[in-house]
């Protein structure tokens, strides 16, 4: 029988204690199974706390460096690459895609700037091609059959959630640009100097730190209205199944496979000190340095779109490659959610970054009530700091 307790371990900082107590209530009143969450203010750790299981069944506890995939979150991962490289001057933020990834221009996609990929502009949110999930593993099939499609709106006229293609156009563009897959780029250019536990393309040698993901549990009836809501006509349906109805948020996600592949839009893997400690390195000195200089990030935060995005149907701002801010996030913050309730962000104003992440899914566009609680106890015990 599967334990019923959940351990809580880790350090935070007298003055969140608010954080630490909404922590362990995540537990006890929201089913939680295993999670971390991390804070950092001033550059500096103030809370770091993990408990649960990383794996229920086998009563594996969540260890202090347990990793867990955080889907969409990877994207903020991914965009912090491309910022790097456009800070460097390899990239332009208004150069064509195609004008390092020839193949791309195909199908009147020639005019399409890397901006509009990053703030979901492209047109190319569904990728309307016959794939298989071994071009997905292979990396070169899909990314293919985007170069050679054409796009499902005019480019530039509206914003719909890019949820996969972000991420694998990006991707592209980086290998074409450096020579290197994101993966290896993430590696040896953000998480070496800053060490990081974040990957996108896991080594298999860290296959036995990975948490076991868990499925959201959905009552029949809502199961319904979701069927109706993302079938397989609508754009939503197509965009998050896709491509070619390949993906679900069920069991797959634990596949070693799939977790060894790269898919920069949704397969990070991390622990949420180390996406905590990444954001906080986007605004601020960690250990005496930077990831990003401040006008880069003022540039990748400006936002780029607002209004009812045309995919998920609600409105979320978006900056470049960033949710300005993501759900439950305060005003003046970037980040990025990704399924399940995972969440990573950053707020310049009041110098703080924060993470979660967790291997029970709860399924929710605007947001995850164990994230929400955390936040609002980080943001209740910042209340009046000075400088």
């Amino acid at each position: 029988m599967a334990p019923n307790a959940a351990p809580i371990d880790g350090s935070t900082a007298p003055r969140f204690s608010a954080v630490a107590d909404a922590f362990a209530e995540n537990f006890t009143a929201h089913g939680e199974v295993g999670a971390a969450v991390s804070v950092y203010h001033r550059g500096v750790p103030v809370v770091d706390l993990w408990g649960g299981f990383a794996d229920r069944d086998s009563a594996r506890p969540w260890g202090r460096d347990t990793l867990q995939i955080v889907f969409s979150a990877t994207k903020g991962v991914t965009a912090t690459c491309v910022h790097l490289l456009v800070e460097r001057g390899v990239l332009d933020l208004d150069a064509p895609v195609a004008s390092v990834w020839p193949e791309f221009a195909a199908e009147g996609k020639d005019a399409i700037p890397l901006r509009w990929v990053l703030s979901h502009r492209a047109g190319l949110a569904a990728v309307t091609g016959d794939v298989t999930m071994d071009d997905i593993l292979g990396w070169h099939g899909v990314v293919d059959a985007i170069a050679a499609q054409a796009p499902i709106w005019e480019p530039g006229t509206r914003h719909g959630y890019h949820a996969r293609s972000f991420g694998w156009i990006l991707g592209e563009v980086v290998r074409r640009a450096t020579g290197k897959r994101l993966g290896q780029f993430l590696a040896a250019e953000v998480a070496a100097p800053f060490d990081l536990d974040l990957f996108v393309g896991l080594p298999a040698s860290e296959l036995p730190r990975v948490a076991h993901t868990y499925p959201p549990v959905i009552a029949a009836d809502v199961q319904d209205a979701i069927d109706a809501f993302m079938g397989p006509d609508t754009t939503l349906g197509q965009v998050l199944s896709g491509p070619s109805n390949l993906f679900g948020y069920d069991d797959m996600w634990n596949r070693p496979d799939l977790l060894r592949a790269e898919m920069p839009s949704s397969n990070g893997v991390a622990t949420a000190r180390s996406l905590a400690r990444m954001y906080a390195a986007l605004i601020g000195e960690v250990d005496g340095k930077r990831l990003l200089r401040p006008d880069t990030v003022a540039r990748a935060t400006e936002s780029q779109v607002d209004g009812p995005d045309c995919v998920l149907g609600v409105a979320i701002p978006f900056g470049l490659g960033f949710m300005t801010p993501p759900p439950g996030g305060p005003p003046g913050s970037f980040g990025h959610v990704g399924a399940g309730g995972s969440v990573a962000l950053a707020d310049p104003a009041g110098e703080w970054s924060f993470a979660y992440v967790a291997n029970q899914m709860q399924l929710g566009i605007t947001g995850d009530a164990r994230s929400a609680a955390l936040l609002d106890a980080v943001v209740a015990s910042l209340e009046g700091v000075g400088s």
